[in-house]
């Protein structure tokens, strides 16, 4: 029996998704800017998705921009915003534990002259809305702060910080990495004070090789990728027209039913931690009132590489932090406090609303045996 506890990194596409996806390849099958039939039934299926997007983050429909994925949805939201914000105002402010697309895309901005300032949490691990707005000044163009952490689940201030800098600073430009967040918990735009979202097909039981940027009305976002006049030329390129399709079918079956899998997956993670609650070297290394979908251990002793190809000898899959990072350490632990061996044995439980309690016994199950069977 195959544990799939990686859902962090990717989820299994749902059945709608892979079927919109085929009917989009099999039968509409057409170029979405091709000005004859074939071309209009492809452009309805991403018109479509777009409406469903915009429904499930309350915002209109023209304000939401398809990319190849989130990562570069990240990449236009501050290359973009920082193009057109920041020839005078140079100063970006970001959290210290961003996904790679957001810290390595800031670090690149910063090698070209503009100022990062990145917000760790306080000593008690925690963040703190004052602390971006103290951060920021006249001279600040950009705030980006992603929603969910996708190491630890720690969610962040989002909206108490945007809320607060808006007041204080409305020509600043808010973004907001929601791709942990999205289809989990409810997202709204307006709420959240945030002129920039990000999100991803993967993460929510859709296709990988699609995402989406909000940009709200007004607001200047520079294109990064030129050429033909995609996405009213924010963002050129032919759209991938079946993955664009899969992201709303997946959105259409999810969106209606947040709250009642937010609980479902709160009690799964209960159950996991009760369990593991009796595993003398476990220690828990995401907060308390964190994202149930996302849970960081340390099985101190036991590096993550060797538990994880341990684990996977078993058909069970968890990860030691972020896909991206290809199992190198992001540092994103470091920030929380969790360093040395502690975060050398870390490893990541990511769980959807289709996880069960068997597959938790069985992981809790496998993962003592590692710990007593494996060395260093």
């Amino acid at each position: 029996m195959e544990v799939y506890l990686d859902n962090a990194a990717t989820t299994k596409p749902c059945a709608e998704a892979v079927a919109a996806a085929v009917e989009a390849m099999t039968e509409k099958y057409g170029n979405p800017s091709s000005l004859h039939r074939v071309g209009l039934n492809a452009q309805l299926l991403v018109d479509d998705t777009r409406k469903a997007l915009a429904s499930a983050i309350g915002v209109e429909s023209e304000n939401i921009y398809f990319t190849s994925g989130a990562t570069e949805s990240n990449n236009l939201a501050l290359r973009g915003a920082s193009a057109a914000y920041g020839r005078k105002r140079k100063k970006i402010v970001i959290s210290a534990v961003e996904h790679a697309s957001v810290e390595e895309t800031a670090s690149d901005l910063e090698r070209n002259g503009f100022e990062i300032v990145r917000i760790p949490p306080r000593e008690d691990g925690r963040y703190y809305a004052a602390d971006f707005v103290n951060a920021c000044g006249d001279d600040t163009c950009l705030v980006s702060m992603m929603y969910i952490n996708n190491e630890t689940g720690y969610i962040l201030p989002v909206k108490e910080a945007f809320s607060a800098i808006k007041r204080k600073f409305p020509d600043i430009i808010t973004h907001t990495d929601c791709v942990q967040a999205f289809m989990k918990l409810p997202i709204k735009a307006n709420v959240l004070c945030a002129d920039l979202i990000s999100l991803s097909g993967h993460k929510i039981h859709g296709g990988k090789g699609v995402g989406a940027l909000y940009i709200r009305k007004g607001v200047r976002v520079l294109p990064v990728i030129t050429g033909g006049k995609q996405e009213k030329g924010i963002r050129s390129g032919t759209e991938s027209v079946p993955m664009i399709a899969a992201f709303g079918a997946a959105v259409k079956k999810f969106s209606q039913t947040i709250t009642e899998r937010y609980e479902k997956v709160s009690m799964l993670k209960a159950y996991l931690l009760g369990k593991l609650g009796s595993i003398d070297v476990v220690v828990i290394n995401s907060p308390e009132d964190g994202s149930p979908y996302v849970v960081n251990i340390s099985a101190e002793g036991k590096r993550s590489e060797i538990m994880l190809h341990f684990l996977e000898s078993k058909d069970i899959y968890v990860s030691s932090g972020s896909a991206c990072s290809k199992g190198q350490q992001s540092g994103v632990l470091g920030q929380f406090g969790i360093k040395d061996k502690r975060a050398d044995s870390a490893l990541r439980i990511s769980m959807t609303a289709e996880t069960t309690e068997e597959e938790i016994d069985i992981f809790c199950e496998a993962l003592s045996e590692g710990i007593e069977k494996v060395r260093g």
